[in-house]
């Protein structure tokens, strides 16, 4: 099994730095990656929440039954803070602001994004240029649906570099990475970062996130 990297500890919980393609549930190559990190440390763990296998980035873990529980109802009830980062080729139909509609299941396990807004799935973003050609996106999602972040950048004509699922450009793996968690755990606030090692030239995030 590869070796896991945690990034933050805490009596309570891990955050670990998910790698691209470690899965959050076994298959025929491998176990799941809690069970990975399970076996690694010699301790029973809980899965909080989930990352697509692709997405790299921090994953919250807990270490007992009752964070468990805590923790998964913060992000039922929209009071776990997320942002990723994406890169992605080409222009936007718009650089920033709110991708909003109902999300609806297509072929092959495949999603697509509606018009219509009776439960919409919605991401809030910002862009800015990278290299000619490509932009990063700082992206916000207030709900948390299966590949809503891919599938809001597919939306506004944009799928993130790698993503053969949703048609971005070809790269050697998904450009999405769970960059930040925020959230308050037993009266303490938590401000958690996760850094992409190939794109720490990112300064200006912090200064990006201050406007969401």
């Amino acid at each position: 099994m590869r070796e896991l990297s945690i990034v933050f500890r805490h009596p309570d919980f891990y955050v670990l730095d998910k790698p691209s393609g470690a899965p959050m549930h076994a298959n025929d190559n491998e176990p799941s990656v809690v069970h990975q990190l399970s076996e690694q440390l010699g301790e029973t763990l809980w899965p909080v929440h989930r990352l697509d296998t692709p997405t790299s980035g921090a994953l919250l873990i807990a270490r007992n039954h009752s964070a468990a529980a805590a923790l998964s109802g913060l992000f039922a009830a929209r009071k776990m803070k997320k942002f990723y980062i994406a890169i992605s080729a080409g222009k936007p139909k718009k650089k920033q602001g709110l991708i909003s509609g109902d999300m609806d299941k297509v072929r092959r396990g495949n999603w697509r994004l509606l018009h219509s807004q009776d439960n919409p799935a919605q991401t809030r973003f910002m862009s800015y240029s990278l290299k000619p050609g490509y932009r990063y996106y700082l992206l916000k999602p207030i709900t948390g649906r299966t590949h809503q972040l891919r599938v809001a950048l597919k939306s506004i004509g944009v799928p993130i570099c790698g993503d053969d699922r949703y048609g971005g450009e070809v790269a050697e793996h998904l450009h999405l990475h769970a960059w930040k968690l925020q959230f308050e755990y037993n009266g303490e606030h938590f401000d958690i970062t996760v850094s992409w090692p190939d794109y720490e030239h990112f300064a200006d995030l912090p200064e990006m996130i201050e406007t969401f």
